[in-house]
């Protein structure tokens, strides 16, 4: 007889070889990062907004699994629906037949988007946006897809294509055929649909690197311009979508706005079960999927599973339950007005913008002597030092987590779970003060790790 697999003894015996084992077997290059920077850590378990490390020690998540944990880590109900859906032991991904829930969760889903009809449920929010561009270029018949500079889609061959990030393309082409204009460019958005080879424009309502929203008016008037050069409005709402910008979808903000096709997927998930979604008209499906002939023309294996289905139905009825979009409107409201204030306080601190709980803190030239030299020197070794000096001691003197928002930019992105409360935001608010009076005092710590990092910087070179 085969010995019992027993994971709580492997994790017991072996857990603390993490590191050891991403070194040697995975990518190498997250170990050595995070041991540079002080991330190293160990935890132990989590809840809610909530982590605990080896030492017991409690951690505000202001990072949410980059967006994956809405509904914060180990929500009762959807670990409940999961127990359930393991026990009823379903007849799962047979592919020749129709299981209940994904007709469930897609019902739900449109919901929410009532001009919308159909779904498509795939593993990740990449795999949502490749749907999307397949299926834009199909129904349209054209072979272009624009997007918008700085954008972020997916690292897949092609969502990488609407990337609009250098070193994420860089030795990967040929991509598929593409062009970026700028986020609010509506002259450049017409001058390109005037070629007539536009399938269709995929943008982000707010834009995850560096928290840029679209200009008030831009989504509209853009959606006008292709329906009149015959091509397609495509919102990804992979990190907006679900409550994160205190509207259900992010483009819900404008009205009018009524995207053709829409990627879905992060917080679906209820951290748990890899999902992704693509909803679209129905017209477009039905050009996708003409005949039974074309009936697997586009697919994925995993697609619609039910442990998938189970966890995006729970952590919907979640949100309707509790109130969780409006709770994400109003704790976002009060974090930005808290740290809005401290501007005219900090002449590092440039603006704070931003909706809901997807908010950016963007850091700036100050104007005095003393600290415009220090600021100098970094920008001098790489932009975005200062970012990450703030984020260091977040972490390492005040347990919180957060990002820098993207490769050499001076901005922090808070992204939370959605559950976070008044409490968490005056722990944030009282250590970021702490942070940026250090900053701001002209020596300490923050100061030093600053030159280690400048000498890191040029090291790399």
């Amino acid at each position: 007889m085969s010995k019992e697999f027993d994971l709580s003894a492997l994790l017991a015996e072996r857990g603390a070889e993490r590191y050891e084992l991403h070194t040697r077997y995975l990518n190498h290059q997250l170990p050595r990062m995070l041991h540079t920077i002080g991330f190293d850590k160990v935890y132990e378990r989590a809840e809610g907004a909530h982590f605990w490390d080896a030492d017991g020690e409690d951690h505000l998540d202001m990072l949410a699994g980059f967006g994956v944990m809405g509904l914060g880590r180990h929500h009762p109900v959807v670990r409940q629906a999961l127990h359930d859906v393991l026990d009823a032991q379903l007849a799962d991904l047979t592919r020749f037949d129709c299981q209940p829930l994904p007709g469930l969760l897609a019902e739900k889903l449109l919901a929410h988007s009532p001009h919308l009809d159909r779904v498509f449920f795939g593993n990740s929010g990449t795999e949502a946006v490749e749907t999307a561009l397949k299926f834009a270029r199909y129904a349209t018949g054209k072979p272009r897809i624009l997007y918008c500079s700085h954008a972020f889609h997916g690292l897949t061959t092609g969502s990488l294509s609407v990337n609009g990030e250098k070193g994420f393309r860089d030795g990967f082409a040929p991509l598929l055929p593409d062009t970026a204009i700028g986020l609010g460019d509506l002259d450049a958005l017409e001058r390109e649909l005037r070629k007539g080879d536009v399938a269709g424009f995929v943008v982000e309502p707010i834009q995850g690197k560096g928290v840029h929203e679209a200009p008030p008016g831009f989504l509209r008037a853009a959606q006008e311009l292709l329906h009149r050069h015959g091509a397609l409005l495509i919102a990804d709402e992979v990190q907006t979508g679900l409550g994160r910008t205190g509207d259900f979808y992010a483009y819900q903000h404008e009205e009018g706005v009524e995207p053709d096709l829409l990627c879905v997927a992060k917080a679906l998930s209820g951290g748990y079960v890899p999902v992704g979604a693509t909803l679209g008209k129905d017209w477009i499906f039905k050009k996708v999927y003409s005949s039974m002939d074309r009936v697997l023309v586009h697919s994925a294996s995993f697609g619609s599973n039910a442990q998938a289905m189970a966890a995006g139905l729970a952590v919907l009825s979640v949100m309707e339950n509790e109130g969780t979009v409006a709770h994400a409107r109003r704790i976002g409201e009060l974090l930005s007005s808290r740290l809005k204030e401290l501007v005219p306080r900090y002449e590092l601190l440039h603006e704070i913008r931003g909706r809901g709980l997807m908010i950016g803190i963007e850091f700036g030239r100050p104007s005095s002597l003393g600290l415009r030299s220090r600021w100098t020197m970094l920008q001098a070794a790489r932009k975005g030092l200062f970012a990450q000096m703030v984020v260091v001691p977040l972490l390492q003197r005040h347990r919180i987590l957060t990002q820098v928002s993207g490769d050499h930019l001076e901005v922090i992105k808070l992204i939370p779970p959605l559950v976070i409360d008044e409490a968490d935001v005056d722990r944030f608010v009282t250590a970021f003060t702490a942070v940026m009076d250090d900053a701001h005092g002209g020596g300490g710590l923050m100061w030093d790790f600053g030159k280690t990092l400048v000498k890191q910087a040029v090291a790399q070179r």
